[in-house]
């Protein structure tokens, strides 16, 4: 099994900058990607940012320009930086991990866009 610990959530004004973490620990695969997912509810979950053990990187179509999402691979780390956040981005976002066909989520970590 994976265990997921997230960090970084919380209230941030619009146009703010907010960085989430996520460490992983347990079974690891040697190929596995990270990332973070969003979910407001009554709305499909939808990808953030995810990056491979090998800093291969995917953002969601509308986090391109306005996230960067980075792998530290020693501490099985993930740090994902957003920009220009809009009221709309309010979610509870998840860390990801994908590896030997397990996908596991962390238990979320809430982020409030709002003057």
């Amino acid at each position: 099994q994976v265990q997921l610990v997230e960090s970084g959530g919380g209230l941030v004004r619009p146009g703010g900058t907010l960085e989430l973490s996520c460490s992983a620990s347990g079974i690891i695969s040697k190929t596995y990607a990270m990332g973070w997912y969003r979910q407001v509810t009554g709305e499909q979950r939808e990808l953030v940012a995810a990056v491979t053990e090998n800093g291969v990187t995917n953002y969601g179509e509308s986090w391109k320009g306005r996230a960067t999402i980075a792998n530290d691979y020693a501490k099985k780390t993930v740090h994902l930086q957003m920009s220009g956040l809009k009221s709309e981005d309010t979610a509870v976002y998840y860390c990801s991990y994908y590896g030997d066909g397990r996908f596991s989520l962390g238990p979320g970590t809430q982020v409030t866009v709002s003057a």
